[in-house]
């Protein structure tokens, strides 16, 4: 199967109930925006699903409000593992081509991840090439892409240029 994958950043938690959903090997179908929304919507209990619907229980946008978008824009048949980017955020970037200036080879995941670990961040921080309230998205961030593609996978490969 060709992947097609689509230039647009969703939610890391859209993100794992994609990789969650894609992953399962109970699933019979490949996972589509429509079925995703129908997992989700057959998870909030009526009282909550009606409430969802005219006020947000969060400072942003509902999981459902995200993937209504989506299948406003792409349909609900469009594969929802098209949307599994890969890309890092502007923050995790800056601290993936720090880990690379500083490897003598090219760095894995998890060689990120130990820098991040041993200070990386904070040295970024302080040098104000990241804000001081992303030390804990970064973190959480290539964490979220080890579970997604491994310790092994090259960092390199999750630049975001722009």
């Amino acid at each position: 199967m060709i992947r097609n994958p689509i230039d647009i950043t969703v939610s890391p938690e859209l993100a794992k109930l994609i990789g969650s959903r894609a992953g399962d090997p109970g699933m019979d179908e490949p996972v589509t925006l429509g079925s995703l929304r129908n997992f989700v919507a057959a998870l909030l209990p009526a009282e909550i699903g009606e409430a969802e619907s005219l006020h947000h229980f969060d400072d942003g946008d509902s999981l459902m409000d995200e993937l209504d978008a989506l299948i406003e824009e792409y349909g609900d048949e469009a594969s929802a593992v098209d949307f599994l980017g890969g890309q890092a955020s502007e923050a995790l970037s800056r601290v993936i081509e720090a880990a690379m200036d500083e490897a003598e080879n090219p760095p894995t995941l998890q060689d990120v991840r130990d820098a991040v670990s041993s200070g990386l961040v904070a040295r970024l921080v302080a040098q104000g090439a990241i804000e001081e309230d992303e030390d804990e998205t970064v973190a959480q961030e290539i964490d979220d892409l080890i579970d997604r593609f491994g310790t092994d996978a090259p960092a390199e490969d999750f630049l975001r240029y722009e």
